[in-house]
């Protein structure tokens, strides 16, 4: 008979906010409490900031919080807390080195050269802790502290003594460091967070997070984009589409012309995403416009991002064409944001249709246009990753959500900046054609993943009564290269009685 194994259940983990609301998701709630963790990057990524924000979500909370600092005096952190908005009342500041410490004739090292005993400056410290009896401490930086202990075996047992000391007290410690090289202060953290920032050669510099360990605790691994800004860090977590489902009725809706519902075999349906895909100027925003009054005729609540143009222009071009929003925006059932690829992170601009969503409770997205999306990206490959996920994510929800996608040249060879079509559950082509002297557009859909749809090609006319779209132009010929012919009696929309008699 085997001998009986006792099993230990896991204690429940004690969680302590970081006062950062993203990287608490990112990190399963936040950090464990009386651990040491270090938190690196370069100067200039936001790492006192960070920290004065885990100081203050503490104060919050009725802890007491220690900045302990070796690379910048209390007024300069007071000043930077003030940048932000911040009153560090509540925490205590404590100057590791100061003038004193300056002197010719003062000790040249933070810790005595003892294996056992610390040195003088850092039982100051101790002795402070004591007095003081913080839950949160706040170590800045470890690379002053690296060098004034000289060499490595000191500068490591130097951080085991603090680690210690501050576990036995029951202290929640971030140690800043410059350095991100540092393999064995790796080991002996709980936890490593490192800052990135990378510039780009316009626009804002870029911004990530990276938790590359955490222990006991199932966090979110990979990169994650942040914002330093007044304020302070906003983390932006990365979507994961399988986190959000939900149920939603798969019924297609209208949208908003028979025609156009006879083409996608029904209409728009719930949980898909429909890629408009044309040249500049054959109306894609203009019929993603008439899906989405379409959708907030019916009381639904809709997002429009908008890349390219200006919100005044687009709802003065939507007025001229008989479909005003203004109504919509003043209900609130509409909201129209006006996005700068430039400054915005693919991590910020998830975050932003997350908030569409589930905070404003919108069922129809609508993306305008990709472009300016694809050109925000550091790559074609975190573009497709970026949008498969952001689209999933939609899906999952049950939103209706509309791409435009605009193609290099006008007639004949266009072509794409990138190919999305997989991606796409429904794609509605829009091709200029010409006849009888006119420049005439020409609409069909070539997938659907849930519809059975038209196979064939209508005309699409834009006028200040809004759209039509015609008959299916079975008598031409070539339509989608962009060198049509035309080859029948087919009445079009404009014209189509004089167009029909002269071939008789």
């Amino acid at each position: 008979m085997a001998a009986s194994q006792t099993t230990r259940a896991p204690s429940a983990r004690n969680i302590v906010s970081t006062g950062v609301a993203g990287l608490d998701c990112i990190l399963a709630g936040g950090l464990s409490r009386g651990r040491l963790y270090l938190f690196e990057g370069r100067p200039g990524t936001g790492k006192t900031t960070l920290a004065l924000q885990f100081l203050l979500n503490g104060v919050a909370a009725g802890e007491r919080g220690l900045y302990v600092t070796l690379s910048e005096s209390a007024d300069e952190l007071e000043f930077a807390a003030a940048s932000h908005g911040w009153s560090l009342d509540g925490i205590e500041i404590y100057e590791l080195v100061n003038e004193l410490g300056l002197d010719p004739d003062s000790e040249q090292s933070v810790l005595h050269p003892s294996e056992v005993e610390l040195g003088e400056t850092v039982r100051e410290v101790i002795d402070r802790v004591d007095v003081l009896r913080p839950q949160r401490v706040v170590f800045d930086s470890l690379s002053e502290l690296r060098l004034l202990a000289q060499n490595p075996l000191r500068y490591r047992r130097q951080i085991l003594a603090l680690k210690q000391m501050f576990a036995a007290r029951g202290c929640t410690v971030l140690l800043l460091d410059d350095n991100s090289a540092d393999v064995q202060l790796h080991s002996i953290a709980h936890g490593v967070v490192v800052l990135e920032q990378s510039r780009r050669e316009f626009g804002a510099a870029r911004r990530r997070i990276n938790v590359l360990k955490m222990r006991g605790t199932k966090f979110r691994g990979g990169l994650h984009d942040f914002v330093l800004d007044t304020g302070g860090v906003e983390v932006f977590p990365s979507l994961v589409a399988a986190d959000h489902k939900a149920p939603f009725d798969p019924n297609p809706a209208s949208t908003g012309l028979t025609e156009l519902d006879l083409l996608l075999g029904g209409g728009l349906v719930p949980g898909t995403n429909t890629l408009l895909l044309g040249p500049s100027g054959v109306g894609k925003t203009t019929t993603a416009i008439r899906c989405l009054l379409a959708a907030l005729e019916r009381g639904a609540h809709g997002t429009y991002f908008l890349f390219d143009e200006g919100r005044p222009t687009m709802l003065a071009r939507a007025r001229m064409l008989g479909m005003d929003l203004d109504a919509h925006i003043a209900s609130g059932a509409l909201t129209i944001v006006e996005i700068n690829p430039a400054e915005l992170s693919p991590g910020e601009f998830a975050c932003q249709v997350r908030n569409a969503v589930e905070d404003n409770g919108s069922t129809f997205v609508a993306i305008d246009s990709l472009n300016a999306y694809i050109h925000a990206m550091p790559g074609e490959e975190y573009l497709v990753l970026q949008m498969h996920e952001l689209l999933n994510y939609l899906n999952q929800k049950g939103v209706t959500t509309i791409l435009v996608l605009g193609q290099h040249g006008v007639i004949g060879d266009v072509r794409s900046d990138i190919d999305l079509s997989y991606l796409s559950d429904a794609i509605l082509l829009f091709r200029y054609f010409e006849a009888k002297g006119e420049v005439r557009t020409a609409l069909s859909v070539v997938k659907s993943r849930v519809n059975a749809h038209e196979r064939t090609i209508r005309e699409l006319k834009l006028s200040s009564d809004g759209i039509q779209v015609g008959d299916a132009l079975t008598d031409f010929q070539g339509i989608l290269t962009g060198l049509p012919s035309y080859e029948g009696k087919v009445p079009m929309l404009k014209g189509a009685a004089s167009a029909a008699s002269a071939q008789q």
